[in-house]
């Protein structure tokens, strides 16, 4: 990924309860090969892989006035939003905050043949480790529960040996057939010698199948997409956020075949997109096919290797099927050679439709620009080399990985209309007009962050732009349109002057497109670097209705030093309910009070201030049931 990417799995958390005086250790490990990547490939790795694989950052959060409470950490739901996850907090370690705790990256899935059956998945850190958490309703999303992904035992061809035990796992997302089976996809990886004297750096992309329980149960052992065995340790290759999709449409040639996608990084520096394919119910799958062929939409190299194109740097694929059984994958893409300082990006989409064999060439579905450099307006070491989502005035409590990204969705009642949204810092509501000019790149040997001028003024905001495909994605709005006159989410609401980010968008089965996002329109969100859910309908793509779907405003985290948030968020949509699912900071994280837990002390537990949030927050996931208008 250009961007934030990896995995966001095992970030390395770094609070500390005051009065203790400790720090949270430095470490100068390299993990499965994650100091191999060249800067440009470290910004663009998924966040669960980044903190789960990338060296562990000393604290930055001081969690000072430690507070006695009572609370045993079982939290429930905040008013009309529903918490997903059914675990009660452990208590971590303060050099550990996060680690024991959060989830983040959400999918969600609503079985299309049973509205009340609903799936979500997530990243879930409360062993510790890294794993694909998914919890499960039976009732529509008004009550859930939690089941297990068996995904620590893998078969496969490892050194030899008939079988592999994983050490971490993330990047997952769910997706339903059309005879009832759940599907979910899972990054799984082991560290190597840097966590423990296993020199294992193996990595593998795995599917589980629920067979007729709603999510509740899974078959043991993961089926395997992608493998890449590396047992010995060298640790000169990287797999990364990999997605799912599964064409539920009855009457498609292509009925139930399971697709993935994702991103390859390699030792000579590139980032390719693939694809593979299960015609049998996700028991075996195709060899990987090439998705991110070469075009000339890709004039900048970057002094990387061309082995397949030109288009060799990309990230964040996303595949979906239409109902005629045409398979489209969009994605981000950062080949782009612009004058100046314009700092653009662009998003490429290709299609199939001999049900995932051969692709199209790619062609351009929008500009966008991404985020702003976090380290040059956040403050030096704030997040070095990953862009945030920077709150405006004075404040640098928003310091959380982001990056923009696509989504595709099609129209279920035409086959031929696609929607891609894109997050875009330059759009029709924050450009050059309003105090926002773009300022160019950080060398490439910082990875090519972002760079604006009027980014903490208030001059620019981050908006959720749509490009629209009414031909199959032969052309699409934005392959012509500046991205400063495509239209933006929300555009007739007051957010319009505030920055949305991270979004899910999919249609309903009615047509109606429906997007959810991390929002700052509401109250103080703005200044103080908290944030909101909204879901947004349309069905003319020009006219929006709003709907905040949280119930108050969340503050900015302070797990995993502040700096990890996960890296997106999904929605799904029946006829007449939207359901976002998010990673939520509004519970407070718990951690053992100083002095106490020793001879004649008898341990309490204690919430704590971070640096960054009036409370060390964790991170739980919450939904909504909103009403599609």
């Amino acid at each position: 990924m250009r961007k934030r990417g990896v995995l966001g799995l095992v970030a390395a958390g770094g609070l500390l309860l005051g009065g203790l005086g400790l720090s949270a250790p430095g470490a100068n490990a390299e993990p499965f090969g994650y100091g191999k990547l060249s800067a440009i490939q470290k910004r663009h790795v998924s966040g669960a892989m980044a903190e789960a694989l990338g060296p562990q950052r000393a604290s930055r959060n001081a969690i000072a006035a430690a507070k006695p409470t009572s609370a045993s950490g079982c939290y429930g739901n905040h008013g009309h939003n529903v918490k997903v996850n059914q675990n009660c907090l452990n208590i971590s370690d303060a050099d550990l905050a996060g680690r024991g705790q959060a989830q983040n990256e959400t999918w969600v899935a609503v079985n299309p043949n049973n509205s009340k059956q609903v799936i979500a998945t997530y990243n879930d850190y409360r062993r510790g480790d890294g794993t694909c958490g998914v919890s499960y309703s039976q009732d529509g999303g008004r009550a859930w529960a939690d089941a297990t992904v068996p995904n620590g035992f893998v078969r496969g061809d490892f050194a030899g040996k008939p079988r592999e035990y994983y050490q971490s796992a993330g990047d997952t997302s769910v997706a339903w057939d059309t005879r009832g089976n759940a599907y979910l996809s899972c990054q799984e990886f082991k560290r190597g010698n840097s966590a423990s004297p296993d020199a294992d750096q193996s990595s593998g992309f795995y599917v589980y199948r629920s067979t007729g329980s709603g999510g509740a149960s899974f078959n043991f052992a993961g089926r395997p997409v992608a493998e890449h065995d590396d047992t010995a340790g060298a640790g000169d290759f990287l797999y990364d956020k990999q997605l799912m999709t599964v064409d539920n449409h009855v009457k498609s040639p292509y009925r139930d075949r399971v697709y993935v996608t994702w991103t390859t990084y390699p030792a000579d520096g590139t980032a390719y997109i693939y694809e593979a394919y299960s015609s049998d119910y996700g028991e075996h799958f195709s060899s990987p096919v090439l998705v991110s062929s070469d075009s000339a939409s890709c004039p900048q190299g970057y002094g990387i290797p061309t082995p397949q194109g030109r288009c060799n740097d990309n990230q964040f694929s996303q595949p979906v099927t239409a109902p005629d059984g045409t398979l489209y994958v969009v994605w981000a893409n950062y080949n782009t050679a612009n004058p100046g300082k314009d700092n653009r990006f662009q998003v490429l989409a290709a299609h199939s439709t001999d049900g995932g064999k051969t692709f199209s060439a790619p062609v351009k579905a929008a500009d966008y620009y991404d985020l702003p450099d976090c380290d040059t307006y956040q403050g030096e070491g704030k997040d070095p080399g990953r862009d945030c989502v920077p709150e405006k005035g004075t404040g640098a409590n928003s310091v959380f990985r982001a990056t923009n990204y696509p989504n595709v969705t099609v129209d279920p009642t035409n086959p031929k209309r696609l929607v891609v949204t894109t997050g875009s810092y330059i759009n029709r509501d924050s450009n050059e007009t309003k105090g926002c000019t773009p300022a160019g790149l950080t060398p490439a040997a910082e990875g090519l962050g972002s760079l604006y001028d009027g980014v903490k003024t208030g001059g620019c905001n981050n908006g959720i732009v749509i490009s629209s495909s009414t031909d199959g994605g032969a052309t699409f709005t934005g392959t012509t349109t500046d991205v400063r006159k495509l239209p933006v989410i929300g555009d007739n609401d007051p957010q319009s002057r505030s920055d949305q980010y991270w979004q899910g968008t999919v249609f309903s089965p009615r047509g109606t497109l429906v997007t959810a996002y991390y929002d700052r329109q509401y109250g103080s969100d703005e200044s103080t670097g908290y944030s909101d859910i909204t879901v947004t309908t349309s069905t003319d793509l020009t006219h929006f209705t709003s709907t905040r779907a949280t119930s108050s405003s969340m503050p900015p985290p302070s797990e995993f030093t502040g700096q990890f948030y996960g890296d997106y968020i999904m929605v799904d949509a029946t006829a007449t309910t939207a359901y976002p699912v998010w990673s939520d900071t509004r519970n407070a994280a718990l951690f053992l009070c100083p002095g106490t837990g020793t001879t004649g002390h008898p341990p309490q537990l204690c919430h704590g201030s971070a640096s960054n949030a009036s409370i060390a927050n964790d991170e739980d996931i919450y939904t909504a049931a909103v009403p599609i208008h």
